[in-house]
Parts: C-alpha cells; structure tokens; sequence
C-alpha cells in the first residue's frame, strides 16, 4: 500500500513537473515564438494559456506594442557643407516576429540595427537638402523620406517603423562659437561705423550751429550799431535842439556834467590856471574861486 502510495506521489511530481514547463501565458501586449532545439516551430499572437512541449520546446516573448527609440544625437553634413547635429526620436513595433527572430533575434539587436538604419537614411536625405530647406516649410517632406526610407529598411528585419521625428537640429558647438564670433565682429564693426558717421554727422552740426551763431551775433552787432547811431543822432539832435534854445544854460549844464566827471564823490586835487575857462562857472562875481 505505502509503495502504491509513494508511486503515485512520484507521478503527481512528474505531471507537476511536466505541466510547469508546458504551460505558459501571452499577455494581451505580447507574441511569443516556441522554439525546438533553438529552430522556429510556431507563431502565437493571442493572448491566454498557451502549450508546448516540456524540456524539449522553448518560449521567446517579443513586444506587440508600439515601441520607443531615442538614439544619441549625430553629426550630419548638409548639402550646403553645413555641419548639424541632429537628434532623432522613432517609434515601431515588431510587425512580423518569425522575421524578427530569424533575422536579429532579441530586441537589443534590433535596437543596435535601428540605429544604423536611422543614420543611413538621415546622412542621405539631410545630404541632399541645405540649411534653409530644413528650417522651411520643406522640412514635412523631408522628415517623410527619411520615414519612408527608415521603414523600408526595417522591414527586412521584421520591423515596422511608425513615425521617426527631428527634435532638435541644431549647429556643433565649435560651428556656433565661431559664427557668434563672427557675428560679434559684424556688430562692432557696424557700430564703429555708426559712431563714426555720428561724429561726423554732430560735427557737421556743430559747424552750422557755429556758421549761424557767427551769422546771428554779426547781424545783432550791425543792428546794434545801427541802432547806437539812430539814438546818437537822436541825441544830438535834441542837444542841439536845446542848446538853441538856451545857449548858456546848455553850457551850464555840460560844465555841471564834467565837473561831477572829473571831480566825483570823493576828494579831487585839480592843478589848473586860475583863469581856465573849467573853472569859469566856479568863481565869485569878482573873477576869483569860492
């Protein structure tokens, strides 16, 4: 009885055994290959419990969805013999797995080959384009060839590419320092240059500034001139007027003025002859000064 019992114990761990290792499960996002002795025997796209046979049968799971690629940045020349360097990203998935097996096998390899195909059909589109095509309106198509041309690639590896998409093109570092170099140059030449121009341009002010300050103080001076002559005229025509009219109190007067001129406020010593004709309207009735 014991040893019918440890037989029967024996065969549930076989069958144990033998159904852990030939039953498996695909989930909804992936396909799977079972392999014998390493050649492809069968292809499984539907998720669920699936079946092969134990030890001497094997599972490859592949990814079904869509897939993700971000490939360091490279240097591509354009056909202007501009330098960019370009970072790409791509989207696939593995459309024909039996393919894909045979061909890379894992999707490491797929990755390393991607790469390859992406830069081929980068150098040769972004070769025959220039800069401003690039930056332009232009730059739908050419992201279009470089897809068409990434995706015909792929597909011999089972490979189908989605989208492949251009972030960022932007110019070597070396290249940007020199053009800003180069730009800065351009600037301080042009305001060396403006500077000049207004230097001259104030000076040229300055010098008709100067030509009419000179042509503005002459004609004041000659109106001032003109009209000092007007009002000495004016003047001696009213002296005359009234020395005609009272001849000695007219010469009273201009004693009087060169008396106060010559003499002042302070204390004056004057060295004349008693009988000068200045001092005339400073003596007494008897001819002598008070």
């Amino acid at each position: 009885m014991s040893r019918t019992l440890g037989l029967a114990g024996i065969a549930f761990v076989v069958l144990g055994i033998l159904a852990w290792d030939s039953l498996f499960v695909i989930e909804q996002q992936e396909q799977a290959i079972i392999r014998q002795l390493g050649a492809p025997k069968r292809l499984i796209q539907e998720p669920g419990l699936k079946m092969k046979l134990p030890f001497f049968q094997d599972v490859v799971i592949y990814d079904k969805r869509l897939l993700d690629m971000d490939p360091p940045a490279e240097q591509v020349i354009l056909s202007d013999q501009k330098r960019l360097d370009v970072d790409t990203y791509t989207r696939y998935r593995i459309a024909d797995p039996l393919m894909f097996f045979q061909s890379l096998g894992t999707e490491e390899a797929a990755r390393s080959q991607l790469r390859q195909i992406i830069s081929s059909a980068l150098r040769g589109v972004l070769g025959n384009i220039t800069m401003s095509s690039l930056l332009s309106a232009e730059r739908i198509e050419i992201m279009s060839q470089i897809h068409q041309q990434t995706n015909a690639n792929a597909l011999r590896f089972g490979i189908e590419v989605v989208d492949v998409r251009i972030r960022r093109a932007d110019l070597p570092e070396e290249t940007s320092q020199a053009i800003y170099e180069r730009m800065k140059s351009e600037r301080e030449r042009e305001a060396r240059e403006n500077r000049a121009q207004g230097a001259e341009r104030a000076q040229q002010i300055r010098s008709r500034a100067e030509r009419e300050r000179t042509v503005i103080l002459a004609e004041s001076q000659k109106m001032a001139q003109i009209t000092k002559g007007q009002g000495d005229g004016e003047a001696n025509r009213i002296y005359a007027e009234a020395y005609g009219k009272d001849p000695q109190f007219f010469a009273f007067y201009r004693a009087m003025q060169s008396y106060r001129q010559a003499i002042g406020e302070k204390d004056t010593t004057l060295i004349l002859s008693p009988d000068s004709d200045f001092f005339k309207y400073l003596q007494g009735p008897g001819g002598r000064g008070r």
